[in-house]
């Protein structure tokens, strides 16, 4: 009977679940986007954050005389190991692939997020919650891609997956 248990045991495991959130945050000078594990460690993950069907019409300001307002800034890493694709001025699309993350750590990348409409609630330089509405995040692990989409003025999305990446 041991033997039978531990021969058929694997097949009724199930892989454990966990939840990569992307968070936006909206800061001066720099805004960031904050993207965590809380239970298994991620590597080579593909992410895309496409602004282009955002209600304040999003774009990277990342240059002086560019499509933005004011205040610029690069799109920078700041924390894990993250390869990113270059961002021009008044892009609406950050690629980056998770190189490494281990459970409960984040990465961080900063960047400049203007709005572009007329008249919006806090300026064009500052992103309010309802304006990401429509944003979504992509994310591809072992060859499966989900999506999620900004809504509710949450400046918060998140994404299931297996720990198995």
């Amino acid at each position: 009977m041991t033997w039978f248990l531990a021969a058929t045991l694997p097949f009724f495991a199930q892989p454990a679940l966990a939840d990569i959130t992307v968070r936006f945050v909206e800061s001066a000078p720099k805004d960031r986007f904050v993207i965590s594990s809380d239970t298994c460690p991620l590597q080579d993950v593909g992410m895309v954050i496409d602004l282009t069907g955002s209600a304040g019409g999003l774009i990277f300001d990342v240059t002086a005389n560019g499509a933005g307002v004011e205040v610029f800034q690069p799109v920078e890493v700041q924390n894990g190991a993250v390869t990113a694709q270059p961002v021009v001025d008044g892009d609406q699309q950050l690629s980056f692939t998770i190189n490494g993350l281990s459970a409960g750590n984040d990465v961080i990348i900063s960047a400049d997020l203007d709005d572009v409409l007329a008249d919006s609630s806090l300026g064009q330089i500052r992103v309010a919650g309802s304006e990401l509405d429509g944003a979504f995040v992509q994310m591809t692990i072992a060859g499966e891609t989900q999506t999620t989409v900004f809504a509710d003025s949450a400046n918060t999305v998140t994404l299931p997956h297996s720990c198995l990446s």
